[in-house]
């Protein structure tokens, strides 16, 4: 599977906008292990995982497949391609329902904590702060949340052209958030099932607080988002998936000692992501 994908978070502060561009494409490997009735067990792994985050003055690029040497001049990797290029080729588990559902994932947290466990990063308090985000980031709960995004949108009984449904999921990256999508199948040709869903997304009213830089911070927003999927007729796989994200609202940083009485931030949050079952 690869996925492709681009996303933008805007931010006011104290009347300042501050915009985050990001670009995020991974390559993974599925594996079918075992089906048990109608969940399959599979081994998964990533291949390759590359991005790219621009500031108003600041360009990262960050890839598991960084060069070591570049010409004559060698040049070391930074340290968060390093990570990246640690993750790539270890296996974890899923396990997904016939509906796309992933009831877990297993192993990965534990392949990312093995990866900074052999990082000599001298800060400790530093390291677990980058190992927290980058659990959040590339986790199991952050995996799952996206891989459903592509995968639970299959209806629980037969349907027929144009026929609806709804799925009920969830999402943890900008936020934990719930997700009500209804889904339709909008055309039929001799190979393909083409399936159009549109969802909107609300903030987990219950979730416990996040954590910016060691201060607690509660999200309220809400968005939409549109998906197209296309499905192969035949074996049921999906070949491919556009989907589109908005979220807007407020990020509300709690009273603490780093920031006293707190703060309010204006947020908006865009994505645009492409995958393919090549």
């Amino acid at each position: 599977m690869s996925s492709s994908g681009t996303s933008a978070i805007t931010q006011n502060i104290r009347g300042r906008e501050n915009k985050i561009n990001i670009t995020l494409s991974f390559r993974m490997a599925f594996k079918v292990a075992s089906i048990t009735d109608t969940v399959y067990h599979m081994e998964v792994c990533y291949e390759s995982i590359n991005m790219k985050i621009h500031t108003e003055d600041t360009t990262i690029n960050i890839s598991s497949l960084q060069k070591v040497a570049s010409g004559e001049k060698k040049i070391k990797p930074d340290t968060a391609s390093l990570l990246m290029a640690a993750m790539v080729n270890k296996p974890f588990d899923i396990a997904l329902t016939a509906q796309g559902k992933v009831l877990w994932v297993k192993n990965l947290d534990k392949i990312i904590g093995g990866v900074f466990y052999n990082f000599q990063i001298p800060d400790t308090s530093k390291k677990e702060l980058i190992k927290s985000r980058f659990i959040q980031s590339f986790g199991e709960n952050a995996f799952r949340g996206s891989l459903e995004m592509g995968t639970a949108i299959f209806p629980n009984n037969a349907v027929a052209k144009n026929d609806k449904w709804t799925v009920n999921s969830g999402l943890s990256v900008p936020a934990k958030a719930n997700v009500k999508t209804v889904y339709q199948l909008t055309d039929i040709t001799a190979d393909i099932l083409q399936v159009h869903g549109e969802g909107v997304i609300t903030t987990d009213a219950v979730a416990k607080s996040g954590d910016i830089n060691g201060m607690p911070v509660v999200y309220n927003l809400n968005g939409g988002m549109m998906t197209d999927i296309k499905i192969d007729k035949k074996t049921g796989w999906i070949n491919q998936v556009t989907l589109k994200q908005l979220i807007a609202g407020e990020v509300d940083i709690m009273d603490n000692p780093k920031m006293p009485g707190g703060m309010t931030i204006p947020m908006m949050f865009s994505a645009e992501v492409g995958i393919t079952n090549k």
